[in-house]
């Protein structure tokens, strides 16, 4: 995620509390005006063809309020039964499928698909595998992923990360983080603990795709509809580009294969 938010919401940990997390009443509402004035990309232009994508075969009910143990466990033979054919790793097929159910049980109005995570996912670092990193049954990426230095040259960001110099490089510019990209500031804000491992970990894919799926779902609103689609997806990247490849993504996964 190249954007930097600066949305204040509060900081939660446990899994239980990032669910309760992915409701907009987390967000303090003083936020509204710049949420609408963040991102350049007007509503009026016209909108993709194919928005939103499909959402993919349904999540089985699960617990959400697991606190001991990898809630996403639960969608494992969910998971092992599609995740050959979409080419997408067991664990982060768990962790996408989680997060959306997440969202439908806390945020029943957000209607995000678990193939958007994956379109996501799968454009950001191929579902934890770019550069040969591995995912763990735990949901841990390793290597780490990082991204391009965002020190303002090639069209970049210049962000520089004072809070948390661990998270920067040595002079502290930053690069984006893990298997959803999140920059510090955002992570911060967003992130939480999906795995119940007591870590708010980036560089988890539980974690990182529960994040992405408050943040979706607190910028787009209703992403069942074209316009909340495509806002969700452009606070993510501010590039049309992008929209359309996550949508192309989301679509193939929906039909039951990678593009």
């Amino acid at each position: 995620m190249e954007r930097w938010t600066k949305i204040r919401v509060s900081r939660l940990g446990r899994a239980v509390s990032a669910h309760r997390w992915l409701r907009t009443t987390a967000v303090v509402a003083a936020t509204a005006v710049l949420l609408a004035s963040s991102c350049s990309w007007q509503l009026g232009n016209p909108i993709p063809q194919g928005v939103p994508p499909p959402p993919g075969d349904p999540v089985p009910p699960v617990n959400t309020e697991l606190v001991a143990g990898r809630p996403a466990d639960q969608l494992y033979h969910w998971a092992a039964e599609r995740a050959a054919m979409l080419d997408i790793p067991v664990t982060a097929l768990e962790a996408y499928a989680y997060a959306a159910r997440v969202a439908e049980v806390e945020n029943p109005n957000c209607h995000l698909g678990w193939t958007t995570l994956a379109g996501i996912g799968q454009i950001e670092s191929h579902h934890g595998r770019y550069n040969h990193a591995t995912v763990a049954r735990n949901g841990d990426v390793r290597p780490k992923i990082r991204g391009v230095r965002l020190d303002g040259t090639g069209g970049t960001l210049h962000i520089v990360e004072n809070l948390q110099p661990d998270l920067a490089d040595d002079d502290g510019v930053v690069r984006a983080m893990g298997p959803m990209q999140f920059i510090p500031e955002t992570w911060r804000l967003y992130g939480v603990d999906a795995n119940n491992d007591g870590i708010v970990s980036p560089d988890n894919i539980d974690d990182a795709a529960l994040s992405a799926a408050g943040y979706l779902c607190w910028r787009g609103k209703d992403l069942a509809t074209p316009k909340g689609w495509m806002t969700a997806l452009m606070a993510y990247n501010e590039s049309e580009i992008y929209a359309r490849a996550v949508r192309d993504w989301a679509a193939a996964y929906a039909a039951g294969r990678p593009l």
